[in-house]
């Protein structure tokens, strides 16, 4: 696959960002594009491996290795670097739903367990598969299927985040009438709501959603099932239910003080920024979120991320990143071998604009927040913050973080934004449809299966599986439509 000596002629090149001090300057995506020639020199470091992990998808040591989609990774490298875009398009859309999502906001799993990057650089799979896609969409080649005959079986889903739109796009192409109900004013879930511009510009959704739309598709916004839209009166009219509505119930943090004005959940803070762009069609730009703040972030993660690079646009004064656990090796351990996930250190956008905006890193590494401490009109002016050590349970065996006593320190905080995490599903919508959920509030289902405790009701994504990346949102919302095809016809061709 690829050209049998180009990892060895060719070095790994990505495609070009704009620089930190610029791209603060507004909320348009800043990674751009390589040449066709050159993203085919690219996809000529895919080598003959032999056992490709890169599409395994196999969990190895608690973590996914390789892509859930299975997508074919060097067959698709192979095309691209013989300059076959169409056939790369067409062999990619065998296994994968929306590229156009995943090129941009995946930590690409397949380039982890890339056999080319055992001793040196993977093979920039990511970049190659949003080069077959952006061709794709620029040639006229993406065009959700429709359906010659129609089955008369109706299916609602609710939720219109990755896992929704893979399920809908699959019963659709396979003659059923699909109906999306999305809580939110637009179509997009945590595509469009919780992850930032900059790294997903919402007009991608928008073209895809229009796609399948003109294939049949419906959607219904402002529809919060369990709330303004009763879950009954969806048993009643459809043949199934797919509940897509992703683990939405944020984790806390419960110290003292937790009342103050100033303190907002990341996901909630990242939605309100995207939808007053949007709404002004991003010539308004809510500085008064965060402007002249001081900026605490609570989490690691993605999300934590997200908000750094978010506050910086919004003219913070400062942000400062917590995380709770160690800084992470530079470098792969011998107890993290690969094809494991790399458990290193990463740079982030939002870290890297941090970096050049304030210089210095904005992590703090084995540090939370003990008290949050209110001025007389009960907002927010500082927070305490205390380090972190590890310390094993003697019970349990587990590893905790505990409080290393007389860590404390106080610093200035106009805005916390609490990127912990997310515990589960919302009860209010597992309680309309009668699902049981298990100990992680997750709609409870058989092992590799996607059918709820409640007949003719079944989930995927987040919903099903907890918080996770939107690659594995896709995978799950495909699997599920397959599950639902074969309750209603009792076969599946998909």
């Amino acid at each position: 696959m690829g050209k049998t000596t180009g990892f060895l002629e060719y070095e790994r090149a990505e495609g070009p960002m704009r620089e930190e001090t610029e791209r603060i300057k507004d909320f348009r995506e800043f990674h751009g594009r390589l040449s066709i020639t050159e993203q085919r020199r690219q996809a000529a470091r895919c080598m003959d491996c032999g056992i490709p992990f890169c599409q395994a998808g196999v969990m190895i040591a608690g973590m996914a290795s390789g892509c859930p989609l299975h997508n074919l990774v060097p067959e698709v490298n192979d095309l691209v670097y013989r300059g076959r875009m169409k056939e790369a398009y067409e062999r990619l859309s065998v296994t994968h739903s929306f590229p156009e999502f995943t090129c941009r906001v995946c930590p690409a799993l397949c380039e982890a367990a890339c056999t080319c990057g055992c001793g040196g650089a993977p093979v920039s799979t990511k970049e190659n598969e949003k080069a077959v896609i952006e061709y794709a969409y620029e040639n006229g080649l993406v065009k959700e299927k429709i359906p010659a005959n129609r089955t008369g079986k109706k299916v609602a889903v609710v939720g219109s985040g990755p896992s929704g739109l893979a399920a809908a796009q699959l019963l659709n192409r396979r003659g059923h009438e699909v109906t999306v109900f999305e809580r939110r004013d637009r179509v997009g879930g945590l595509l469009r709501y919780g992850i930032p511009n900059m790294k997903l510009d919402k007009s991608v959704i928008d073209r895809r959603v229009r796609l399948m739309a003109e294939a049949g598709v419906h959607f219904v916004v402002n529809a919060d099932v369990g709330r303004t839209k009763d879950a009954k009166e969806l048993l009643r009219e459809f043949d199934g239910v797919v509940l897509c509505c992703g683990a939405s119930n944020p984790r806390d943090i419960n110290a003292p003080g937790r009342d103050a004005k100033g303190i907002r959940f990341a996901v909630d803070f990242l939605g309100e920024v995207t939808k007053r762009l949007l709404d002004s069609e991003f010539k308004e730009v809510p500085f008064d979120l965060a402007k002249d703040k001081d900026v605490i972030v609570i989490g690691g993660g993605d999300t934590g991320n997200d908000c750094v690079g978010t506050c910086i646009r919004l003219g913070a004064k400062s942000v400062t990143q917590l995380e709770m656990m160690p800084k992470p090796a530079e470098e792969r351990l011998p107890s993290n071998p690969w094809p494991e996930w790399p458990r290193i250190l990463k740079t982030d956008y939002g870290q890297e604009e941090a970096i050049a905006v304030f210089g210095h890193d904005p992590r703090i590494y084995q540090t939370t927040v003990k008290e949050f401490k209110k001025d007389k009109s009960g907002a927010l002016k500082e927070v305490v913050l205390v380090s972190l050590k590890p310390e094993r349970d003697e019970k349990t065996g587990r590893m905790n973080m505990v409080p290393v006593e007389g860590s404390e320190k106080t610093v200035p905080a106009g805005l916390v934004l609490i990127a912990a995490g997310f515990l589960g599903s919302e009860k209010y919508v597992t309680d309309a449809f009668g699902v049981e959920t298990d100990g992680r509030t997750n709609v409870k289902t058989k092992p590799g299966d996607h059918a709820t405790t409640k007949a003719g009701v079944y989930t995927a994504g987040d919903m099903h599986r907890g918080q996770s990346l939107v690659v594995w949102a896709i995978s799950e919302g495909r699997a599920a439509a397959k599950a639902v095809d074969e309750a209603l016809m009792g076969y599946s061709n998909l």
